[in-house]
């Protein structure tokens, strides 16, 4: 006997600017209830930017939560309303990385910690980089602030992702779907 996984209640526990948390009672497949805790968040974008030398570019970022400075990718929420999410990785890039993009690609999808989040996660490939002009950079504030901008070359940051070195989900799946879709030709870019 197979049961819809249904929500019987939900209560409020947290909401704030990025993510909000509720505990939903649902329904099991053996016929009981049980209690879930959910972050519903914003969603994100991730940027691949590719350089004509097959070179990424990488950021280095401070993040609390985990009390690091990480190796990751561009990125940011998807928090303007109706935004095409390709637009918000065009923003994030040249306010991360000072770039823009002649070409932006749909590269991989992801749902970053199914177990607790509705998080969704839209990862990009850019290529056709060029430089903002220094006139026109955004301003970095808070964490942002100190941000570490560098390319490096696409296989070697995939063999840092594989030593342990880059640990944000993200950017571990955006350079592995990147180097794939090169390895292919870009066959598999949508």
């Amino acid at each position: 006997m197979t049961f819809a996984h249904e929500r019987l209640s939900r209560t409020d526990r947290f909401h704030g600017a990025i993510f909000s948390v509720y505990t939903d009672e649902i329904t099991m497949s053996d016929g009981t209830s049980a209690a879930r805790d959910v972050v519903e968040n914003r969603g994100a974008v991730v940027v691949v930017a590719l350089d004509d030398q097959d070179q990424v570019v990488l950021i280095k970022q401070y993040r609390h939560p985990v009390r690091s400075h990480l190796w990751e990718l561009p990125a940011g929420l998807r928090d303007v309303e109706g935004e095409d999410p390709a637009l918000t990785a065009a923003r994030e890039l040249a306010e991360e990385a000072d770039l823009t993009a002649g070409r932006f690609d749909h590269l991989v999808d992801l749902h970053t910690s199914p177990g607790f989040s509705d998080e969704f996660v839209l990862v990009y490939l850019a290529r056709d980089l060029a430089e903002v002009p220094a006139a026109d950079r955004h301003v970095r504030t808070a964490e942002e602030a100190d941000i570490e901008v560098h390319r490096v070359p696409l296989d070697k940051a995939v063999e840092m992702a594989l030593r342990g070195e880059i640990t944000n989900a993200a950017a571990v799946a955006g350079l592995l779907a990147a180097a794939r879709a090169r390895d292919t030709a870009w066959a598999l870019l949508r």
